[in-house]
């Protein structure tokens, strides 16, 4: 990982930030990137957080969580496909588990497309599935993907 890695709360102001990085990681075909009027919903909610990373001032990546009591959700993560595999995934997810703990939480949750594979660092961090939510993905291309619900 590049040592130029920053991260900074993310604010309203960041918001074109934050939908650079979704509109290049998230692959259309699949449907799963979330649109600016979503994003601004969790701006306004207390329980939520989004972290941005960047790189020399370029955005390269984000997260976005919520919490409820003991449990924590990763609602979002993406890493810009020029900026990956330099770690910046693994240091959004310590980052959000970080941010969660010190507010209560001791339960990681996420979703995920079954045939995603980010899977491999949630893995490896520990989170294993607790669910599957069968064809809950309809890509562009018609074909049905399974959801899975991780957990650490």
């Amino acid at each position: 990982m590049s040592a130029a890695i920053e991260l900074t709360e993310a604010r309203v102001a960041d918001l074109n930030d934050v939908m650079q990085v979704m509109d290049a990681a998230f692959d259309p075909l699949y449907g799963e990137a979330w649109s600016a009027a979503q994003l601004l919903t969790l701006f306004a909610l207390p329980s939520a957080h989004i972290m941005l990373a960047r790189e020399g001032g370029q955005p390269c990546g984000f997260y976005a969580a919520r919490i409820a009591g003991p449990e924590s959700e990763l609602l979002l993560l993406a890493v810009d496909p020029c900026f990956r595999r330099r770690g910046i995934g693994q240091l959004l997810l310590d980052d959000w588990q970080q941010w969660a703990s010190a507010r209560g939480a001791d339960e990681y949750f996420l979703e995920m497309r079954a045939d995603n594979e980010a899977i491999y660092l949630y893995k490896q961090a520990g989170f294993s599935e607790a669910g599957r939510r069968p064809s809950y993905y309809r890509g562009k291309d018609a074909v049905l993907r399974d959801a899975i619900t991780m957990r650490r």
